[in-house]
């Protein structure tokens, strides 16, 4: 994820403490940078990374207005007031990329020094691939139980069209009639269809959590932000504070749309007729793992707008390239291709010819990347065997549909002549 994407912008006041007055200007928040331009000449008087924050505080200058204050490393304070739309919020949504990059990086400042190796990349990139694969194979195996349960309604739906065929032809039977049949059912039978009741009934797994990461949750207004936590399950949406409470559940099937104005920033709207509708907005560093998984589940309902748009097209040229590497990575492990057969023509031959010149991928390395692949290909050959396995099964759909409605069309025009 680029770092110069912002996150959020605010109106707010610097104390410039060379020239002992407050400017004017606005407080811009990234992935992991916060920075202050003024508003006349929009010159960059603050520039600070997020790693080399020690603390943030809720302060009031001159015991009057209410201010943040942020403490960087080797003692330097900068002091930032008449926050909009309150200090509360900016301190909430600043201190959480702050407390997130702290604990999912604790080396970035490292980590910035040393470039990451080939290798490291390349595991990267597949295990990122990975949890996508595992994602998409949860929800996909919650589609199933749904197909599973539909099939086991329509399979009852059957049966009690079978008892009001029954009950038709005792009606349709004269009362003389020394043939009739008794249709109460025996306990036996009565007892089978209860559990078949029961089990139509029962939750297949729409409670399993696919991914929960902390947030910051607004409804309504921006004013009323608060910390809380985004859960994503199988079924659908949660929304808690930071005591873990609900606040809001979405159904999957009530979700009306999801709108992503950034990266790290979303709104989930539930419409309803004759009330105000339910609407939450979302940020958190962790969103752009969350924003594949809402791509899978929600992929009629789901908009992006304004920077996700950009980086979508940022990540499809990305992977092109990084496919490329992947496949030279992968022909030199699998021994195919040698450095001294790679040609130096052309702009292919200077790129391969650049290749040459980097470490061969470690053994410990190597290692890692066939289990990586032989887990993707595992999970690739279960996901085509459920959604062959689904097309059997809306196929079995499908003409126990029809069945059903030709039942139900002749029983009621039985059911006409009686009256």
């Amino acid at each position: 994820m680029s770092s110069d994407v912002h996150v959020h912008s605010w109106p707010c006041s610097y104390y410039l403490d060379v020239e002992k007055r407050w400017v004017p200007g606005k407080l811009t928040l990234t992935p992991h940078s916060l920075k202050f331009s003024a508003d006349r000449t929009e010159e960059v008087l603050v520039g600070l990374p997020l790693s080399s924050i020690t603390e943030i505080r809720k302060e009031a200058s001159l015991f009057l207005f209410s201010a943040i204050t942020i403490l960087e490393k080797g003692q330097a304070k900068h002091w930032f007031s008449s926050l909009r739309p309150s200090r509360n919020v900016v301190f909430n949504i600043i201190e959480h990329f702050w407390r997130e990059l702290l604990l999912s990086q604790p080396g970035t400042a490292a980590n910035t020094t040393s470039p990451m190796s080939r290798g490291q990349e390349l595991m990267g990139l597949m295990a990122t691939s990975q949890r996508r694969m595992e994602d998409t194979a949860k929800v996909l195996h919650h589609q199933g139980e749904q197909l599973d349960s539909v099939m086991r309604g329509l399979e009852k739906m059957e049966s009690d069209l079978d008892v009001a065929d029954r009950l038709l032809t005792e009606l349709e039977t004269p009362s003389w009639w020394p043939f009739s049949y008794k249709l109460w059912k025996t306990p036996a039978e009565a007892k089978s269809k209860e559990v078949v009741s029961e089990a139509a009934c029962e939750p297949f797994g729409k409670d399993r959590v696919v991914i929960r990461v902390p947030a910051v949750v607004s409804q309504r207004t921006e004013s009323h932000s608060k910390p809380g936590k985004l859960t994503v399950l199988v079924s659908g949406l949660e929304i808690h504070d930071s005591s873990l409470l609900l606040l809001h559940r979405f159904e999957r099937e009530d979700v009306d749309d999801i709108k992503v104005h950034s990266p790290y920033e979303v709104s989930i709207r539930q419409r309803f007729i004759g009330k105000p509708d339910v609407a939450y907005r979302v940020i958190s560093a962790k969103m752009p793992e969350v924003i594949p998984i809402l791509e899978v589940q929600f992929s009629k309902k789901i908009e992006l707008l304004g920077d996700a748009l950009v980086l979508r097209s940022r990540g499809r040229a990305s992977p092109a390239e990084s496919s490329c590497s992947l496949g030279h990575a992968a022909s030199r492990l699998m021994g195919f291709i040698s450095p001294q057969e790679l040609p130096t023509g052309g702009p292919e031959g200077e790129q391969l010819q650049l290749q040459k010149n980097w470490p061969l991928l470690s053994e410990g390395e190597a290692q890692e990347l066939t289990q990586i692949l032989s887990k993707l290909k595992g999970l690739a050959l279960d996901t085509e065997a459920e959604l062959e396995r689904q097309d059997e099964a809306l196929d079995g759909i499908t003409g126990a549909v029809d069945r059903a409605t030709l039942t139900v069309d002749k029983q009621n025009r039985r059911m006409r002549k009686l009256m």
